[in-house]
């Protein structure tokens, strides 16, 4: 593949891997971070989301192994989550690869603005609005319907994934935010998994871009989840905050500027 990255660009890449990584494991959204970073430097739409495929699942496998350790993955939720998040994800990932490059980069930039506007609006429910944990059977039922849903929409596009899988383990099955934060990452590591493998047999993984990278997010991934472990929600709920405020403004340009 034929795509020439500076190093000052990769060095730069590899700063946005690590923040994603941390944001991502603590509140999801660390697509929003790495998959316009990737598309700045040149990359097309196509390699663009390979490549943040290629990189994104090492973020993911370091959150979960972190998660895991502190007890928070729900291991028989996760035995129906993951393969049904796998399911979704390459379903996700085929579509993505049928879309003709000048048709998915406006594609692109508009999912951005409507996942980040929906980001920067959404408010989390009170504690004590949350409802009851689900009984197990319908749990597992709700749990593989949401790895299915958003597995497909993490291998078709990706960014906001993890807020999205809180969210809906939040308040569908009535998890606490750690839990659910946990439970996500099952997901997608799972998406991101089915998502990587697809694109890598397709050839549109940027490996000298995504490996350094990867290597970024593992750090990151586990920083976060460990933030989180510890309680450190509220400041990193502020800086996704921020980072996709300033994103909805880049992006709007990008729109207006063509």
């Amino acid at each position: 593949m034929d795509v020439d990255v500076s190093t000052l660009h990769i060095i730069l890449l590899c700063l946005a891997a690590m923040t994603a990584g941390i944001v991502d494991a603590i509140a999801g959204g660390g697509g929003l971070i790495t998959l316009p970073a990737v598309l700045a430097v040149g990359l097309p739409p196509h390699v663009a989301l390979g490549t943040n495929k290629g990189q994104a699942v090492f973020g993911s496998f370091a959150a979960l192994m972190r998660f895991s350790r502190a007890g928070l993955v729900d291991g028989r939720l996760a035995r129906v989550t993951f393969p049904f998040g796998l399911v979704g994800a390459f379903a996700g990932a085929a579509l993505v690869l049928l879309v003709k490059p000048e048709v998915l980069k406006p594609l692109v930039l508009v999912l951005l603005i409507a996942v980040a506007v929906f980001l920067t609006f959404r408010k989390a429910p009170p504690p004590g609005d949350r409802p009851a944990p689900a009984p197990r059977p319908r749990a597992q039922a709700i749990g593989a319907l949401v790895a299915l849903g958003i597995g497909a929409y993490d291998g078709f596009f990706g960014p906001g994934t993890g807020t999205f899988l809180i969210i809906g383990f939040s308040t569908l099955l009535g998890h606490g935010l750690a839990r659910a934060s946990a439970d996500a990452k099952v997901v997608n590591f799972a998406s991101n998994l089915a998502s990587v493998t697809m694109f890598a047999l397709k050839g549109v993984v940027l490996w000298k871009v995504a490996l350094p990278m990867a290597a970024a997010q593992f750090a990151g991934g586990y920083l976060g989840a460990h933030l989180a472990v510890k309680g450190g929600d509220t400041l990193v709920r502020k800086v996704v905050l921020g980072v996709v405020l300033a994103l909805v403004l880049k992006l709007a340009r990008d729109l207006v500027m063509g």
